[in-house]
């Protein structure tokens, strides 16, 4: 009988699809904190991929809005945007500097991404916190269709620090939402299986969630609903969009 079903398993590799690892609209600044003698400037690269795997990358269309959110006050950051190559798909790249000390939460709104071996739209809705010289404004939300609030301050975090949040969607909590977690691979671990690539867990009743990064460097939470509405796919028929609220959390070494 063990004989006889090996076939049948090699059989079935063949026919089955590989596993489809998740899509991360990443936005990672060169700095997430950027004291006040060391200069005003940060870069950030917009690139959307999976992080773990370090790719394939996906062509990425010029964003709908790309701008930042600082001291109360909404910048477009669009005109700073050059188009970026990643692995020969379009990737972005962008340079901000800050006129004053305070938190910039820098955010992007890419155009709808159509993913035809799940037959749907994707559209991430990410951000990142970088400070300069202040502590004050982290938690400033921009109003985006699905965002993150941080309840724990998004930078300035050790490894194996617990990072909270709440989902919301249209400003309202999302009760039981699912966030999927991963990290961006420096090329230093393999995952010892699919499962190990792309962490998940759920919000609460509240929509409040935890982790605990085991490990330095970039996180990533996508906090993932089906948008009210679907879109019409190139073949003309009515397709689901998946909305992902993003948020870039850095995670650093206590030595």
């Amino acid at each position: 009988m063990i004989v006889a079903f090996r076939p049948l398993l090699a059989a079935a590799a063949v026919f089955l699809p590989t596993a489809a690892f998740a899509h991360f609209q990443q936005i990672l600044p060169s700095a997430d904190i950027l004291p006040e003698a060391g200069g005003r400037s940060v870069t950030l690269d917009l690139v959307f991929t999976h992080p773990f795997e370090g790719g394939p990358v996906m062509d990425m269309a010029p964003p709908v809005r790309f701008g930042v959110l600082s001291g109360g006050k909404t910048a477009d950051l669009k005109p700073a945007l050059e188009t970026h190559a990643v692995d020969g798909k379009r990737g972005y790249r962008a340079a901000y500097r800050f006129q004053a000390p305070g938190d910039a939460v820098v955010f992007v709104e890419p155009t709808p991404y159509w993913e035809p071996a799940e037959r749907k739209f994707i559209v991430h809705y990410a951000k990142v916190v970088v400070d300069f010289a202040s502590g004050d404004g982290w938690d400033a939300m921009v109003g985006l269709p699905v965002e993150i609030e941080p309840l724990v301050r998004p930078y300035g975090l050790w490894t194996g620090n617990l990072f909270r949040g709440v989902v919301r969607k249209g400003g309202q909590p999302v009760p039981f939402a699912e966030i999927e977690v991963e990290w961006v691979n420096d090329g230093s671990v393999t995952a010892p299986a699919d499962p190990f690539v792309t962490q998940v867990i759920k919000a609460d009743a509240s929509g409040t969630f935890a982790y605990a990064m085991p490990r330095a460097g970039w996180w990533g939470f996508a906090a993932l609903v089906e948008a009210d509405a679907p879109m019409t796919a190139p073949d003309g028929k009515p397709a689901p969009v998946e909305q992902g609220g993003l948020i870039w959390v850095k995670a650093v070494d206590m030595k």
